[in-house]
């Protein structure tokens, strides 16, 4: 195994008491590839299918029992941890989040990336502190800056493709039909009810979740083409419509916050895409064999 997806499954895999289960998934996404598609969080979300999904071609060997193992625990990982940060850029956190994330021990992710880990210090160091009042505080400066209701020169720092990518900073231009035409082709719908363009972070980062686990499933099954199709579309994913612009937020978002929790948010986050990255090259190798 590589050593990035190495380092994601002994930091993130090991996260049953850490931050990746301290708060809870949004449910915003459906994936609509069958009744035991992403298990018990398919039903939970809901939801119908919107198409079929699309598969590659060719059969290839499957890795053995063990290196099947270790690659479901990193994709497990990953999902769990996408799950993660689709909740952070969600909606404010909850007081049970809040506690939850500051009982959580940090220490197995230090040597994810510099960044990573400069972040989670932020964030554990806030809320090592935190009061009664910490909720409310977060609550603001979370409307403030990810909701849109501060602005810096004229500009919000709302999670939306579409606003960091289009000339004018506008919603529902050419980044939000590029990400729903991505969701379309891996017959994944966002979840009635919700009114938010498809191409908002969290939507984001859930559909990474979907990808992830529907890998893990296909090497459950012994289908290696279908798991290098969902890694294949994870690494497009990542580098097309998330890290090609969320430096930009982070920039203009970090101007807004106030509070040294979501200021490492942001740095957690750019440190996971880092990691990410080079986990999926890793884990396209190890099933390509």
């Amino acid at each position: 195994m590589g050593e990035a997806s190495e380092s994601m499954r002994e930091a993130l895999g090991g996260a049953a008491n850490g931050a990746a289960t301290a708060v809870t998934t949004p449910g915003v996404q459906t994936d609509a590839t069958g009744k035991d598609a992403a298990d018990a969080q398919a039903d939970a979300m809901g939801g119908k299918a919107v198409g079929s999904r699309a598969g590659s071609k060719g059969a290839k060997a499957v890795p053995s029992a063990a290196t099947c193992a270790d690659l479901r625990a990193v994709l497990e990982a990953r999902a769990s941890f996408y799950e993660t940060l689709a909740s952070l850029y969600f909606k404010p956190l909850t007081q049970e989040q809040i506690d939850a994330m500051a009982a959580a021990d940090f220490s197995a992710y230090a040597d994810v990336n510099d960044v990573f880990a400069e972040g989670l210090n932020d964030m554990a160091r806030y809320l090592r502190h935190r009061n009664s009042g910490t909720r409310q505080e977060l609550a603001v400066d979370f409307t403030g800056a990810f909701a849109g209701t501060s602005a810096y020169e004229g500009k919000t720092a709302v999670p939306y493709k579409s606003v960091f990518t289009s000339d004018k900073g506008l919603m529902y231009q050419e980044g939000y039909q590029e990400v729903f035409a991505a969701f379309k082709h891996e017959a994944v719908k966002r979840r009635a009810g919700l009114d938010w363009p498809d191409d908002h972070l969290s939507f984001m980062c859930q559909f990474m979740a979907i990808l992830s686990r529907r890998a893990s499933r296909a090497l459950e099954q012994g289908d290696v083409s279908g798991a290098v199709h969902d890694l294949e579309a994870s690494r497009e994913f990542l580098e097309r419509h998330m890290a090609s612009w969320f430096t930009d937020f982070a920039s203009l978002a970090s101007r807004l916050l106030s509070t040294r929790f979501y200021r490492g948010v942001l740095k957690v986050t750019e440190g996971f895409f880092k990691l990410d990255g080079e986990t999926v090259a890793d884990l396209l190798d190890e099933v390509r064999g």
